[in-house]
Protein backbone atom coordinates (compact mmCIF):
# COMPACT_ATOMS: atom_id res chain seq x y z
CA UNK A 1 0.00 0.00 0.00
CA UNK A 2 1.20 3.50 -0.32
CA UNK A 3 -0.12 6.31 1.70
CA UNK A 4 -0.86 9.80 0.79
CA UNK A 5 -1.13 12.73 3.12
CA UNK A 6 -2.11 15.78 1.99
CA UNK A 7 -0.93 19.40 3.80
CA UNK A 8 -1.37 23.00 3.36
CA UNK A 9 -5.16 24.01 3.26
CA UNK A 10 -6.68 26.83 5.43
CA UNK A 11 -9.22 29.72 5.00
CA UNK A 12 -8.65 32.78 2.66
CA UNK A 13 -10.00 35.38 1.08
CA UNK A 14 -11.28 35.81 -2.38
CA UNK A 15 -7.72 36.61 -4.37
CA UNK A 16 -5.42 34.68 -1.85
CA UNK A 17 -2.67 31.88 -2.88
CA UNK A 18 -2.47 28.52 -0.81
CA UNK A 19 -0.02 26.19 -1.59
CA UNK A 20 -1.01 22.66 -1.08
CA UNK A 21 1.56 19.32 -0.96
CA UNK A 22 1.03 15.56 -1.13
CA UNK A 23 3.89 13.72 0.65
CA UNK A 24 4.04 9.79 -0.42
CA UNK A 25 5.36 6.38 1.16
CA UNK A 26 6.82 3.86 -1.35
CA UNK A 27 9.24 3.53 -3.33
CA UNK A 28 7.66 3.52 -7.32
CA UNK A 29 6.76 7.51 -6.89
CA UNK A 30 8.77 8.15 -9.61
CA UNK A 31 6.51 6.11 -11.75
CA UNK A 32 3.46 7.34 -10.86
CA UNK A 33 0.72 9.40 -12.69
CA UNK A 34 -0.28 12.03 -9.59
CA UNK A 35 -3.77 13.80 -9.66
CA UNK A 36 -5.25 16.89 -7.73
CA UNK A 37 -9.14 16.39 -7.00
CA UNK A 38 -11.37 18.18 -5.29
CA UNK A 39 -15.04 17.67 -3.96
CA UNK A 40 -17.43 20.42 -2.25
CA UNK A 41 -19.94 19.92 0.11
CA UNK A 42 -23.17 17.90 -1.74
CA UNK A 43 -21.32 17.87 -5.00
CA UNK A 44 -19.27 14.81 -6.49
CA UNK A 45 -15.42 14.77 -6.98
CA UNK A 46 -14.50 16.93 -9.38
CA UNK A 47 -10.84 16.60 -11.15
CA UNK A 48 -8.33 19.37 -11.21
CA UNK A 49 -5.25 18.68 -12.46
CA UNK A 50 -2.94 15.61 -13.21
CA UNK A 51 0.83 15.40 -13.75
CA UNK A 52 2.74 12.97 -15.30
CA UNK A 53 4.30 12.85 -19.00
CA UNK A 54 2.90 15.93 -19.55
CA UNK A 55 0.16 18.06 -17.08
CA UNK A 56 -3.18 18.94 -17.87
CA UNK A 57 -5.95 21.12 -15.52
CA UNK A 58 -9.46 21.36 -15.68
CA UNK A 59 -10.79 24.66 -17.70
CA UNK A 60 -12.05 26.51 -14.40
CA UNK A 61 -8.49 26.31 -12.64
CA UNK A 62 -6.41 26.92 -16.00
CA UNK A 63 -3.75 30.09 -15.56
CA UNK A 64 -4.81 30.36 -11.67
CA UNK A 65 -3.43 26.78 -10.53
CA UNK A 66 0.13 25.01 -11.17
CA UNK A 67 0.75 21.57 -10.34
CA UNK A 68 4.22 20.08 -9.89
CA UNK A 69 6.34 17.44 -7.99
CA UNK A 70 9.74 16.52 -6.77
CA UNK A 71 10.09 12.68 -6.94
CA UNK A 72 13.04 13.16 -4.53
CA UNK A 73 10.91 14.10 -1.76
CA UNK A 74 8.26 12.21 -3.09
CA UNK A 75 5.94 14.79 -2.93
CA UNK A 76 3.43 16.66 -4.88
CA UNK A 77 2.16 20.05 -4.97
CA UNK A 78 -0.62 22.02 -5.99
CA UNK A 79 0.11 26.14 -6.22
CA UNK A 80 -3.32 27.73 -5.85
CA UNK A 81 -3.88 31.61 -7.04
CA UNK A 82 -6.35 33.71 -6.93
CA UNK A 83 -8.25 31.72 -5.54
CA UNK A 84 -12.17 32.23 -5.58
CA UNK A 85 -15.27 30.94 -3.32
CA UNK A 86 -16.06 28.28 -6.25
CA UNK A 87 -12.82 26.64 -4.97
CA UNK A 88 -13.81 25.86 -1.92
CA UNK A 89 -13.62 22.09 -1.49
CA UNK A 90 -12.17 19.45 0.00
CA UNK A 91 -8.90 18.62 -1.92
CA UNK A 92 -7.51 15.13 -2.28
CA UNK A 93 -3.86 13.78 -3.57
CA UNK A 94 -4.13 10.71 -5.58
CA UNK A 95 -1.69 8.13 -7.25
CA UNK A 96 -1.06 5.26 -10.16
CA UNK A 97 -3.84 6.11 -12.67
CA UNK A 98 -4.28 3.75 -15.41
CA UNK A 99 -4.33 6.49 -18.34
CA UNK A 100 -7.74 7.79 -17.77
CA UNK A 101 -6.60 10.82 -15.79
CA UNK A 102 -9.89 12.81 -15.24
CA UNK A 103 -11.58 10.13 -13.73
CA UNK A 104 -11.34 9.38 -10.16
CA UNK A 105 -11.76 5.85 -11.00
CA UNK A 106 -8.47 5.17 -12.79
CA UNK A 107 -6.54 5.84 -9.67
CA UNK A 108 -5.11 3.21 -7.12
CA UNK A 109 -4.17 5.54 -3.74
CA UNK A 110 -5.79 8.39 -2.10
CA UNK A 111 -5.41 10.59 0.74
CA UNK A 112 -7.63 11.78 3.28
CA UNK A 113 -7.94 15.59 2.10
CA UNK A 114 -7.44 18.66 3.30
CA UNK A 115 -9.92 21.69 3.78
CA UNK A 116 -9.47 24.33 1.08
CA UNK A 117 -12.18 27.55 2.15
CA UNK A 118 -11.87 30.78 0.32
CA UNK A 119 -14.38 33.80 1.82
CA UNK A 120 -15.77 36.33 -0.39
Amino acid sequence: QVQLVESGGGLVQAGDSLTLSCAASGRTFHRYTLGWFRQAPGKDREFVAYIGWRTNYTDSVKGRFTISRDNTKKTMYLQMNSLKPDDTAVYYCAADADGRYYSPEAYRYWGRGTQVTVSS
